[in-house]
């Protein structure tokens, strides 16, 4: 690494500039951080300690509410850090790591959401079928081939991200260091990266999206022949799946994409924020504080320790 670059550390872009505007970002950002935390952690120690949740949907539940409180850990805590202290600067050890595991978390996540789509197609148009497909050796097996998976996707973009000599600025134009934002800074030949990375996010995201949206067209097409009060139902765990998806697919590609010369910092920095902090932050909400199961769950988990406690 230190035969292939000239710099030595990278400076990450602040929230604001002012004092007051860096410590509002900061603290606003710090909240979301902690209510992630908390929401992912209720619905981890719910769908564990509930045996009713002890079911193929719960458990890709959980695997994705474990994945969102290390997703948003990579990036938020230092930058709040580093906004609050004034201290922008990461070495480039560091700015690997950060790269690696952003990287490998979105991967994993978009699998996650696309096996959950699965799972949902599966439950819905093929009721009769889904404790002989979805059984606990395939969701675990599912979940192992994601997490492994994700370490070579995420290995290979970090390792040919890191071949680039960087000779010049040392600024880098976002809040954590992520892979466009090291291209603007190269002055090598950046377009095998470019080509690899829109490449792959043809093959991931849009054959991950394309998945998603023919599971979806079918899962509704099943819905609309339901009695009104199962429509309902229905929807009301489909939906907010889409709604993640499509804030999370989109603004990926809004930064990984767009021309260099077509984005600008803060542009850049609001549209990492939808994909790093936003998923992990509406999941708890969407697919499980809003289901009459989970809650049903948390009230027993609660009169559980209640009553152990009063003993």
């Amino acid at each position: 690494m230190a035969n292939s670059t000239m710099v030595t550390e990278f400076l990450l872009m602040g929230f604001a500039e002012g004092w007051k505007l860096r410590f509002l970002y900061s603290m606003l950002f710090l909240l979301m951080f902690l209510a992630t935390l908390l929401g992912n952690l209720l619905i981890v120690t719910v769908t564990t300690a509930d045996q009713n949740l002890h079911t193929p949907m719960y458990f890709f539940l959980r695997n994705l509410s474990i994945l969102d409180m290390c997703y948003i850990s990579v990036t938020v805590p230092n930058a709040c850090v580093n906004s609050l202290t004034g201290n922008r600067a990461i070495s480039v050890a560091g700015c690997a790591a950060q790269i690696f595991l952003v990287i490998y978390c979105a991967f994993v996540e978009i699998l996650f959401l696309t096996v959950m789509a699965w799972d949902r197609y599966v439950a819905i148009c093929q009721p009769l079928r889904y404790s002989t497909i979805i059984n606990v050796q395939l969701c675990v097996r599912m979940t192992v081939a994601s997490l492994l998976s994700g370490l070579v996707y995420a290995g290979v973009h970090t390792g040919n991200t890191l071949q680039l000599n960087f000779c010049g600025s040392n600024v880098v134009p976002q809040f954590f260091c992520d892979i466009p934002s090291l291209l603007r800074l190269s002055c090598s030949d950046t377009s095998s990266n470019q080509l690899s990375i829109l490449a792959s996010a043809v093959v991931v995201c849009g054959g991950c999206f394309v998945f998603i949206a023919m599971s979806y067209v079918r899962i509704f097409s099943a819905v609309l022949k339901f009695p009104a009060q199962e429509q309902g139902k229905a929807f009301s765990t489909c939906v907010p799946h889409v709604l993640v998806v499509c804030v999370f697919l989109s603004s990926i590609a809004c930064v990984y994409l767009q021309p260099a010369a077509a984005t600008e910092a803060l542009q850049n920095m609001v549209l990492s924020a939808f994909y790093t902090m936003v998923p992990p932050f509406l999941n708890p909400v969407l697919y499980s504080l809003r289901n009459k199961q989970v809650k049903e769950a948390v009230r027993r988990v609660i009169l559980r320790k209640v009553h152990s406690g009063a003993r």
